[in-house]
């Protein structure tokens, strides 16, 4: 029996599931237009551990969204999971955000999930129906010409989709307006095949994957 607690704090969502085995057994999330992360994500992980009557002991690793996404969020919730894998002396996993918010959509046809960035720029990739990437992430400058090349139907997740609509008209463009932000739901299976692989983290060492660099601004 294995236990994972996920944790996703890389949009304005904040968000913690506890895994069995890759299913979620309790999801506790919140998004506010203001960043709540450093208030509810320690609230959510100590109500969850307990309604869900598991002893902290019992949790065999902590997964969480590296990236990329908000600074201050990807911070908080990196932040957290160290120290409780430190304390636990338990392994590390982390999950792209990305394949995260992917997830959320099943769909036939490819997947482009979104994060905001500033004006018309996005933290995009691209996933088939399969939720397989086939495109890295990268930070791109939507326009007119973006995913011109694809025939295939298109679906567009995340964030940012107002903003996306006004540049990506093209027909096969299919947005899904109910899917906004990367959940800790989905990451209870991705999580669990990850720790059968042995593939974690060094707590130490480990940092979020920014994309880009923080800049400070007025």
């Amino acid at each position: 029996m294995t236990y994972i607690l996920n944790i996703e704090t890389a949009t304005k969502n904040c968000s913690v599931s506890l895994a069995k085995n890759g299913e979620t057994i309790l999801c506790k999330e919140i998004a506010e237009q203001g960043y709540s992360h450093a208030e509810k994500l320690h609230v959510f992980i100590e109500e969850i551990v307990k309604e869900a009557n598991v002893n902290f002991s019992e949790i065999k690793a902590v997964a969480v969204s590296k990236g990329p996404g908000s600074y201050t969020g990807l911070r908080i919730g990196v932040s957290a999971a160290k120290g409780l894998c430190y304390a636990l002396q338990i392994p590390l996993i982390s999950i792209d955000t990305m394949q995260v918010l992917a997830k959320k959509a099943v769909v036939d046809g490819l997947i482009v999930p979104m994060i905001d960035a500033r004006r018309m720029e996005v933290y995009s990739a691209i996933f088939d129906k399969n939720h397989n990437k086939i495109k890295d992430v990268e930070a791109e400058v939507l326009s007119e010409n973006s995913y011109q090349d694809y025939n295939e139907t298109v679906y567009f997740v995340g964030d940012c989709q107002e903003k996306c609509k006004t540049v990506l008209t093209k027909e096969n463009f299919i947005f899904l307006p109910e899917i906004v932000f990367p959940s800790a739901n989905e990451m209870s299976q991705l999580s669990f095949e990850k720790f059968q692989n042995n593939e974690f983290e060094d707590v130490a060492y480990f940092e979020p994957f920014y994309l880009k660099d923080f800049k400070l601004t007025k």
